[in-house]
């Protein structure tokens, strides 16, 4: 709908003028009020301020804050460091994809769920771990991934 495009050209104007000061604090505000980057807010972007579409996306591909794709209401982020994967973060990361039929990166199609690969936790006493928003899972085994999965159904 022509309306709902003009809406979200205010919107996104609006946040330009508010984080003015620098192109990583536009973008900060344009993931905040959606919840990722999509192409077409940084195409909006780009054109606005007169900065190349290319230098956008390299910034916002550089940081692991920014996210292309749309995020879930749970965050999953399951560690494949060196000592979580030795101990088995891959079956686990597996058994996710599996039962939510999402890969690294993705998104539920109902938005309840997005799925994230990280290379440390901050946790490797615990592992394997798996982090769901900011609900940490230590010593995670790949038959309890459906169960924690399910308090969050």
């Amino acid at each position: 709908r022509e309306e709902d495009k003009m809406e979200n050209k205010e919107e996104l104007d609006k946040i330009i003028e508010e984080h003015n000061e620098s192109l990583i604090s536009i973008l900060q505000g344009i993931q905040k009020k959606y919840g990722y980057l999509s192409f077409d807010n940084l195409y909006y972007l780009s054109e606005a301020k007169d900065i190349p579409l290319e230098e956008i996306y390299s910034v916002a591909t550089f940081y692991n804050g920014f996210s292309l794709n749309p995020r879930g209401k749970y965050e999953i982020s399951i560690c494949l460091g060196t000592v979580c994967y030795v101990k088995g973060s891959k079956d686990i990361l597996e058994e996710i994809t599996k039962i939510l039929n999402i890969k690294n990166g993705e998104c539920t199609k109902d938005g309840k769920f997005s799925l994230d690969t990280t290379r440390c936790l901050g946790c490797c006493s615990m592992a394997p771990v798996l982090k769901i928003n900011d609900d940490i899972y230590g010593f995670v085994k790949k038959e309890q991934v459906k169960d924690i999965l399910n308090k969050y159904q």
